[in-house]
Order: structure tokens, then sequence, then C-alpha cells
């Protein structure tokens, strides 16, 4: 597993090759942002498997601490789609995101805009020999963002790890039960 949190402003796309494959609104820009994280894992498993668990929004609080109460406000199936907007509590915030990129088996990103901190995560899904390369980053802005970089500058680094090996684990058991 990769993964890297970043502080500081500077040229980040030559530390990290996939940087530049997602598409960054002028806002959130990470050589501009107060905070950035990057995390990648491999996983043994189709783009469609982890793009369909990654999309349950409702779901990720069974496997993943970082989540809590979530709720797709747009739908009933409780899965992000185009433009959704869900609400949750992460960090021990809570949020209200609205998914901004949505490319099927290849991207995903939402925008969190609180007056105390803004982010903006994206997904991508790389296939690979062996399955796929899940990558999350996150850039922020905002006071909040400033105070996380001095006190707790790895937390969302290590939680992002954290949620990617659940994604891994549970992508890989599907696909494993598929094969038999």
């Amino acid at each position: 597993m990769l993964s890297g949190c970043y502080s500081l402003k500077k040229t980040i796309t030559s530390a990290k090759p996939h940087v530049d494959a997602i598409e960054w609104p002028v806002a959130y820009k990470p050589v501009e942002s107060n905070f950035f994280v990057h995390n990648t894992i491999e996983i043994k498993a189709s783009p469609s498997t982890v793009w369909n668990i990654l999309i349950e929004a409702e779901q990720w609080p069974s496997y993943y601490s970082g989540a809590e109460n979530v709720k797709v406000s747009d739908n009933d199936t409780g899965r992000l789609q185009a433009n959704s907007v869900f609400t949750w509590k992460t960090m021990g915030l809570d949020f209200i995101s609205t998914v901004r990129e949505y490319k099927p088996n290849q991207s995903l990103s939402w925008e969190s805009n609180k007056k105390s901190i803004q982010g903006y995560h994206a997904w991508l899904l790389i296939p690979t020999d062996k399955g796929t390369l899940l990558v999350t980053e996150e850039a922020q802005h905002g006071w909040l963002s400033g105070m996380e970089k001095v006190f707790q500058p790895t937390k969302l680094r290590k939680l992002h790890d954290t949620w990617l090996l659940q994604i891994k684990n549970r992508s890989e058991q599907i696909d494993n039960t598929k094969a038999e």
C-alpha cells in the first residue's frame, strides 16, 4: 500500500503519478491546498466490483469507522449517482457533500463545503493486470484544515488507509465468491 500526506504547497505531480488524472476544480488544485492527502491500494478485483462497493454510500459505516450517519438524499437506493447530495459525519464533523464527478468504474469525486473547512475528495479506479489500483486524494482549504495540519497531520491519511483496506477486503471477497 502506498500512501502519503502533503501539507505544504509544492509541486506534487512528480511525486504521485495519478494526481493529474483527477479533474480538480480550480479552487481545489492540490498544489494550492492547505492540506492534501494521497492514498492508493492494489485490489485483486475488477473495477466494477470496486465501483459498486464505493458508491454504496449508506453502507460505508458498516465497514469504515470514519463514516457515520450517511444518507443519500436524492434517491432511495443509498447509492451515489451523478450529482447526488449526501449528508454524513466524518472526523467528528457533519457534512453535506455533493458528487461532482461520476464516471462509472473510473472516477468519483465529491465536494464538501462548510464555513470552517472545504474539501474535494476524489477517487480513481485504474484497471491493472491483477484487478484495480484504487487511488483516493483529498484537497482541503479553510481554517480548520490548518488546525488539522498542525494537530492531526496523519489522521486523515490513516483513515483513508483503513477505508481502502476495507474496500479491498470486500471487493476481493466478492470477486473470489464469483470465481468459485
